[in-house]
């Protein structure tokens, strides 16, 4: 993977992803967690052909703003672009539009990880 790299992902703004049903808001407009787990999509996804048997990311940081609301019926996408690479730590710029232009951007970090030893030491919280 090298710097450049873009993602992206979408869908349509419905009943399930609305503010007022996820509880983020009482308006049936799209929902901001919504709109950060599609940058977090764009992002994500952009890196599976580039993983390690074994490997996936996590994301770990995000500084957002969600500038526009987009009613029902409407599609919306983001998209993600790696602007740096520090060992396993990846940084996007991430944006997010509907058809009628921006409605929110911002920075997203993501880390590599080895998905046993990652899953080992989420289930050690069990027993403690």
């Amino acid at each position: 993977m090298k710097i450049g790299l873009k993602g992206r992902a979408e869908t349509v703004v419905c009943g399930d992803n609305v503010a007022a049903k996820i509880g983020s808001g009482d308006q049936e407009v799209f929902a901001t967690p919504w709109m950060i787990g599609l940058m977090e999509e764009a992002a994500q996804s952009s890196l599976l052909p580039y993983l390690e048997e074994g490997q996936s990311s996590v994301g770990t940081h995000l500084d957002v703003s969600h500038d526009s609301a987009t009613p029902l019926g409407m599609k919306v996408w983001a998209e993600s672009e790696l602007i740096a690479i520090e060992g396993r730590k990846l940084s996007f710029e991430v944006a997010a539009y509907d058809e009628c232009g921006l409605i929110g951007k911002g920075r997203h970090e993501r880390f590599i990880i080895n998905k046993d030893k990652f899953m080992s030491k989420v289930k050690s919280k069990i027993n403690k």
